[in-house]
């Protein structure tokens, strides 16, 4: 009889260590794919941009804003391919920040500082010399359609806009001025 009670025990007690041992694992996998997100939504993007710039002039690079949001399926798609293939095109070259745009509803004033390069569409670069002056900056959606662009597609984008607004710097053209000083409390 004590065995049966026992037994009885062990199996009320076995759903429960189930449910439990689910819960655990779902919560788990929830924090790994959240881990995954390109975009940092509780970052403070202008310090993040200030930081970039900083090291960009001491490491004599440029900056590259990515300014999209988690629940775009091109934002993730572009940070796919800058993780890909494009990966060669930015390393050693580029200090990398990733703004968070939210709904359209956030970090609006880095979005205006650098000439609302999101108004038509999610995701959109901007490409920046250390003296956060604008070298390039997609205005017409041109990476809104990522996914459909694919890999590929992202690269030559990116080689051929990314590459053209250094060579057109370094041609002699000049950059376009923005009001950083005030901006930024320099």
């Amino acid at each position: 009889m004590g065995d049966q009670i026992e037994k009885k025990l062990i199996m009320n007690r076995f759903p429960g260590l189930i449910a439990l041992a689910l819960l655990v694992g779902t919560a788990s996998a929830g924090t790994a794919s959240a881990a995954e997100w390109p975009y940092n939504e509780k970052a403070d993007a202008a310090a993040d941009v200030r930081q970039a710039l900083k090291s960009a002039q001491a490491n004599h690079r440029k900056v590259l804003l990515v300014f999209g949001a988690n629940w775009c399926k091109d934002c993730r798609d572009l940070d796919a391919a800058m993780h890909g293939s494009s990966a060669r095109l930015i390393e050693g070259k580029f200090e990398v920040v990733k703004i968070d745009v939210g709904n359209f509803n956030k970090n609006l004033s880095l979005v205006e500082h650098y000439g609302d390069p999101i108004k038509k569409g999610i995701p959109a670069v901007v490409e920046l010399s250390a003296d956060d002056q604008v070298i390039y900056a997609t205005k017409g959606g041109e990476l809104a359609d990522a996914r459909k662009m694919g890999e590929q597609g992202i690269y030559d984008f990116l080689s051929a806009k990314l590459g053209a607004a250094s060579a057109s710097v370094s041609g002699g053209q000049h950059l376009i001025p923005m009001s950083r000083a005030r901006f930024w409390g320099w």
